[in-house]
């Protein structure tokens, strides 16, 4: 392990470079003015794959955004890792917020990143994260230090639910076999805290219209009239939740195991100051679905949440309108057993019936995932706990996340592997938010980490 860390000593500078030049690609995977620069990113990850001493890297074409898979097999005999990344991210609005731009990375020191932090549109998530990866293999390879065949599949649809990934699975299964998954796009609780992501949230994202007259109409003429399609919206989506702020959606929890009392505590256990909490988000209080604590909240608990709205004129000055639409998109992050095409007829069902018939309603699915939980007696996840024990030098505890990947429980399906979910980064790295952020200390920590992880597994492995 010493070569390795020298190695990645002398390189670190390079390393961070080539991040930086990653990190310029505006690869907005939502966005169709940006399908030359997936094309671009996935292209420069197959280079870089190619210079860190893989045997193969192809790109594959599918009905959306590239794929990119990269191979090195040492010995048939050894285990094989793959590892899952993705190069979209999220669409970089609204840009007024950031204090530089969003696909310009600068690197500033932070209250929680002292050494400094990579300041850039996918610098967390999922792109910094994921070439810790490529990165540690270079080491690994360059030393002569690599244990164990490597397996890289890095794709382009993860921020728009990976909707063609499943056909790509299924048709390349043999291509892509292994004996464990090791993702990083997850976080740690704190820099001297290390965690593991034992389980992740399920995703049902709709899109919501709500029409009432047949065109715009003046508000003074008509107003008091008819409906107004953005006042009925808000009066529809305010009866989503009760006062204890529960989903009020029909047949939502009738799936949702409530966790017993050890399980709560267990829970519960892990680090959390609520006052540096809402000190942080600069709120004053916090809310949520009585009865639960905020890590429960916002991990095993099941949520509804509008991630924005839109209807009428917008734009300055004044403009008296009653519109004749109004749109929302509504997301939310399942928890094991709900099934996230059931939950999205489910809500249709119920946002229909609470329609007024002054308006005419529409639903449109957009795209969703399975919530996991992954067990922690396994030789894959040990192999994880002892990596992140020597390189952190203390316990890393494991962890309930809040968001959602929706592969993790395709791949467990299709490849009947399981799935090592070793995140770096933090969950105040304001990943799809303006100024998302990435440490220096995670970045390079997780460098450091990897290889260990691939030398711990391969001895439980192979006895």
């Amino acid at each position: 392990m010493d070569a390795i860390q020298n190695y990645i000593d002398h390189n670190k500078k390079r390393f961070l470079e080539e991040l930086l030049e990653l990190l310029r690609i505006p690869s907005v995977s939502a966005r169709p003015e940006h399908k030359e620069d997936m094309h671009e990113a996935a292209k420069w990850i197959q280079r870089n794959m190619i210079i860190a001493g893989v045997d193969k890297a192809e790109i594959y074409e599918t009905d959306g955004h590239p794929v990119v898979y990269g191979e090195k097999i040492i010995d048939d005999s050894k285990p094989t890792i793959l590892v899952y990344g993705h190069y979209d991210v999220q669409p970089a609005e609204p840009l007024e917020l950031w204090d530089s731009p969003p696909f310009e990375p600068v690197i500033k020191e932070t209250r929680l990143h002292p050494e400094g932090a990579i300041f850039a549109r996918g610098s967390a998530d999922d792109k910094g994260q994921f070439f810790m990866h490529v990165k540690a293999f270079e080491a690994m390879n360059a030393t002569n230090q690599l244990p164990c065949n490597v397996k890289f599949m890095i794709e382009g649809e993860e921020e728009v639910g990976s909707d063609h990934l499943e056909l790509f699975c299924r048709e390349n299964a043999e291509m892509l076999s292994c004996d464990v998954i090791l993702i990083s796009d997850t976080s740690v609780i704190a820099n001297d805290v290390p965690s593991i992501t034992t389980g992740l949230r399920g995703l049902s994202y709709v899109e919501v219209e709500v029409t009432g007259p047949n065109k715009d109409l003046h508000s003074g003429v008509y107003g008091g009239g008819v409906a107004n399609p953005i006042n009925v919206l808000c009066q529809m989506i305010a009866s989503l939740k009760d006062d204890d702020n529960r989903i009020t959606v029909d047949g939502f929890y009738d799936k949702v195991v409530e966790l017993d009392k050890k399980e709560r505590e267990a829970v519960n256990s892990a680090p959390f100051d609520l006052g540096e909490y809402m000190d942080e988000l600069q709120v004053d209080e916090v809310r949520g679905e009585t009865g639960y604590t905020t890590i429960e909240r916002t991990s095993t608990r099941p949520t509804l949440d509008v991630n924005g709205m839109w209807g009428g004129y917008t734009g300055e000055g004044a403009k008296t309108v009653l519109p004749s639409k109004a749109y929302a998109k509504i997301s939310m992050r399942l928890v094991p057993n709900q099934d996230p095409d059931e939950i999205t007829e489910l809500f249709t069902k119920h946002f229909l019936k609470i329609a007024p018939k002054s308006v005419k309603v529409e639903v449109k699915p957009h795209h969703g995932g399975h919530p996991v939980v992954t067990p922690i007696d396994t030789p894959e996840y040990k192999a994880a706990h002892e990596a992140m024990k020597r390189a952190y030098g203390r316990e890393p505890i494991p962890v309930r996340g809040g968001g959602s990947i929706p592969i993790v429980a395709l791949f467990e399906e299709v490849l009947n592997v399981k799935t090592v979910l070793m995140g770096f980064g933090l969950d105040s790295d304001d990943i799809h938010s303006p100024n998302e952020h990435y440490g220096l200390f995670n970045f390079y920590k997780g460098i450091e980490t990897i290889p260990e992880y691939f030398k711990n597994y391969a001895e439980l492995k192979q006895g």
